[in-house]
């Protein structure tokens, strides 16, 4: 990777570069489709009232997803190929084909982004392996915020590696109370090379690792709405998430 920067110009997303859907092999593509729209701010995705769950016989809890995504694949329909599975057993719905929009292996990887959440939302943005090879399945997650830790002024961040089933990591991830506005645009990153991985916010070092995942990953920048937390009689308004700006270059170190 040398350099990449996305600002989402309208008036089209490129479908070169991303999918807007969500996983969309355990679905398929209208299924597990993205509400999002571009304008001046850049890419926003959204979730109304009326968005569908997201694989509503196979996921539990009840999930609502919008999200895109800067890699895709899959096996065949019928096969167990595919990323990110969520539980035993799980099939292709939906054959994928092999796109490779913005896969890094190695880099600063920026994500500039605001969100508006209620108790029952949250939004991430993380980098997986392709896996292509069932191993090549581990996580760099740049940042995770539940509403129902946000306040005014800070908000518990999560960011950290998952193995998955990559025998090479372990579980190494938290999210620490921080004050911060996630609101307002926020610089969320990693510096990831072969020695290991700096997480960063702002340009400020928040946490390191000494794991390195040693392959190619794809971005997912996501929203979700869990249905199942709603409170009856409380009206909320719908998530957002604004990404202005997505970023990779080579790491300077």
């Amino acid at each position: 990777m040398d350099r990449f920067d996305e600002r989402f110009p309208p008036p089209t997303l490129d479908l070169a570069v991303w999918t807007p859907a969500y996983l969309p092999a355990w679905s398929s593509r209208a299924a597990a489709a993205a509400e999002y729209r571009l304008d001046d701010e850049g890419l926003r995705l959204s979730i109304p009232d009326d968005h569908p769950v997201w694989c509503a016989d196979r996921h539990e809890p009840p999930l609502r997803v919008s999200a895109v995504q800067s890699g895709n694949w899959s096996g065949a329909v019928g096969s167990t190929r595919g990323q990110q599975p969520f539980r035993e057993g799980l099939v292709v719905r939906e054959e994928q084909p092999e796109q490779r929009g913005f896969t890094p292996h190695h880099g600063v990887v920026e994500v500039e982004c605001r969100a508006r959440l209620g108790p029952r939302s949250m939004f991430s943005a993380w980098l997986i392996g392709m896996e292509d090879r069932p191993e090549r399945c581990g996580e760099i997650c740049l940042v995770e915020v539940f509403g129902d830790s946000v306040s005014p002024s800070s908000a518990a961040v999560g960011a950290g590696l998952h193995p998955f089933r990559d025998p090479s990591l372990r579980e190494e991830f938290s999210a620490d109370r921080r004050s911060i506005d996630v609101s307002t645009f926020h610089r969320y990153a990693v510096d990831w090379t072969s020695e290991g991985v700096e997480f960063l916010i702002d340009d400020e070092v928040v946490r390191r690792s000494d794991q390195s995942p040693d392959y190619p990953m794809l971005l997912i920048l996501g929203l979700f709405d869990f249905p199942g937390r709603a409170v009856p009689g409380r009206v909320e308004e719908p998530p957002e998430l604004v990404v202005r700006r997505v970023s990779g270059r080579r790491s300077p170190h």
